[in-house]
């Protein structure tokens, strides 16, 4: 125990050193998500961009995809040109050195040896693709120091690779270190992760924020590392809105990020017009992505995401001893006492407000659009991981089909792209693709602004 606890401290304290402020997302801005297979089926960059959709509804940015399962950094060097830079992103994050760092490679008897070489061979490859980076000051770059291999949990007895988690925190030093160099911007996931990881490890040792393989994070991991990205690029304690309204001398004392108007006020009851800036961040109950088993809401046990992000607070003071009705456009939202509602609820927690609903809609439209994109980095993973060795890179002939159909009997994850290739070998197929999302995107920012509401406090019959 004592062995965990100073580990906990010297996990906190390097956090706290490395710790680094990236500016937010501009109107405008086009960000291309570089990376592995935690990029490629994940969510994080989607809740990021949700988060954006949500709380700047009038600042419309555009967030891309570009990971590709199973990549080291030499196979992303390898396809920056056609699959990122043509995405003319004016901003980018990169993050790899999960697949770098080997896996069953470390059973063999001369495993450190054939690991240290593999590694220098991806540094080395990652010198190539920092000189393309270098070439474009126009793209802001941002590292993401990726989240970790759990080495620790006991969930499983299964994928634990021996010296792994030591060579891949060496990886996120040399990537720490080469965005400090080049006075580019990075965002830890790695240490915090896997401080979250050891402190509920030390409650439930079979938790672990990624709890099907030790590398993959689910769907609470995700929003763990869209937390730590939005909280390094300054929105902790930004709130959605804040409002006080004096019931006795019926005025609002406190507007942040909206406007009230038309207070209203009678022995037993208050009124007002309320209309804000931004909606609450919708959070998902329901698992999403392929053998995900835990819920986006998973994450807020472990970090203070509602607290810091998600505050549409409403407080109301000078009402009479009682209990009270709060109703939005005339449908009761709960009940509280004169106490509670002077100190303050948060909305945001409140699912059922209008506000929340319309949330809700942004949401499953992001949803649709992330799983439409996920076709298309399928398609994306057939050309670079497997046709590309092949020499029939873009070909989509029947000769690629042919190809592929030989190779799926014995290559799983061939096997496991093969369905989606057969209909995204079709341009006209992938331009569709293309279509609805854009279609998606745009109803998004057509309904996401925020509509005024009325709220009324009264006396509870």
């Amino acid at each position: 125990m004592k062995k965990l606890i100073l580990l906990l401290v010297l996990i906190a304290a390097r956090g706290a050193v490395t710790a680094q402020n990236i500016a937010p997302f501009r109107a405008g801005d086009r960000v291309a998500f570089v990376g592995n297979s935690i990029t490629d089926g994940g969510h994080y960059h989607s809740y990021i961009w949700l988060y954006y959709m949500t709380r700047f509804p009038n600042m419309r940015i555009t967030c891309y995809n570009a990971g590709i399962g199973g990549d080291v950094v030499g196979q992303i060097n390898d396809r920056f040109e056609d699959d990122v830079f043509s995405k003319k992103p004016n901003v980018l994050t990169l993050t790899w050195g999960m697949n770098d760092t080997g896996y069953f490679e470390w059973y063999r008897p001369d495993a450190q040896d054939v690991m240290d070489k593999r590694i220098q061979g991806s540094y080395d490859n990652y010198a190539l693709l920092e000189n393309k980076l270098k070439q474009h000051p126009e793209i802001r770059k941002i590292f993401i120091l990726g989240s970790p291999y759990d080495e620790t949990s006991k969930f499983t007895v299964k994928n634990i690779y021996p010296k792994k988690s030591a060579a891949f925190s060496k990886v996120i030093d040399f990537q720490q270190a080469a965005a400090k160099r080049n006075n580019w911007g990075y965002v830890d996931f790695y240490h915090p992760m896997t401080e979250i990881n050891l402190l509920e490890q030390a409650k439930d040792s079979t938790f672990s924020l990624t709890p099907n393989d030790r590398v993959h994070p689910d769907n609470d991991g995700h929003l763990v590392m869209a937390y730590l990205f939005l909280k390094a690029q300054g929105f902790s304690n930004k709130v959605v809105a804040d409002v006080t309204v004096d019931a006795k001398n019926k005025k609002a004392v406190k507007a942040v990020n909206c406007k009230v108007t038309n207070v209203v006020s009678s022995a037993d009851s208050v009124s007002f017009n309320y209309l804000a800036n931004s909606l609450p961040y919708p959070i998902d109950t329901i698992p999403r992505g392929w053998g995900n088993r835990k819920k986006q809401a998973d994450a807020l046990k472990v970090v203070p995401f509602t607290k810091e992000m998600n505050q549409e607070l409403l407080a109301v003071k000078g009402l009479k001893t009682a209990n009270y009705d709060v109703l939005i456009d005339g449908e009761k939202m709960g009940s509280w006492s004169a106490e509670q509602l002077g100190a303050g609820i948060n909305l945001a927690e409140i699912t059922i407000t209008p506000q929340y609903q319309q949330a809700i809609q942004i949401r499953e439209l992001n949803e649709e659009r992330w799983d439409i994109e996920r076709r298309i980095r399928m398609y994306t993973w057939m050309q670079f991981d497997f046709l590309k060795g092949k020499g029939l890179l873009f070909h989509d002939t029947n000769a690629a089909m042919d190809t592929i159909s030989k190779y799926a009997k014995k290559d799983i994850f061939v096997n496991g792209n093969k369905d989606n290739y057969t209909r995204a070998r079709y341009k006209s197929l992938r331009d569709a693709w293309q279509k609805e999302m854009d279609v998606l995107t745009n109803q998004i920012y057509a309904i996401n602004k925020p509509q005024n509401h009325r709220i009324t406090i009264i006396a509870s019959k």
